[in-house]
């Protein structure tokens, strides 16, 4: 069975920063892109950022230069570092898992909420 964990949201201030975790289980790591998406408060869930085929990663304009996104094999483990935050960052953030020959995101963490105040 797999498994998401999706932690390390919180309340931050503006131009704060934030390192979001995922730790999947029960799949074979190396074998899935993996990505984070975010759900502002009454809109629709959004790309934020991706591991991909070419290029390596990829990333939403609206967070460029201020959020990356790593991930480490050994740990299962994927980050999203998130620096120079502001108020419209401010989302249910969530890992996804999708299999490298697959179009389709098909795992999901539960979420971690940021909160970006101003």
């Amino acid at each position: 069975q797999v498994h998401l964990v999706d932690t390390g949201g919180g309340l931050v201030q503006a131009g704060g920063s934030l390192r979001l975790s995922c730790v999947a289980s029960g799949l074979t790591f190396d074998n899935y892109y993996m990505g984070w998406f975010r759900q502002p408060p009454g809109k629709e869930r959004e790309f934020v950022a991706a591991f991909s085929d070419k290029p390596t990663t990829i990333y939403t304009d609206s967070v460029k230069g201020r959020i990356t996104i790593s991930r480490d094999n050994a740990k299962n483990t994927v980050y999203l570092q998130m620096d120079s935050l502001k108020p419209e960052d401010t989302a249910m953030y969530y890992c996804a898992a999708r299999f490298l020959s697959s179009i389709s995101w098909r795992y999901w963490g539960q979420g971690t909420l940021v909160t970006v105040s101003s």
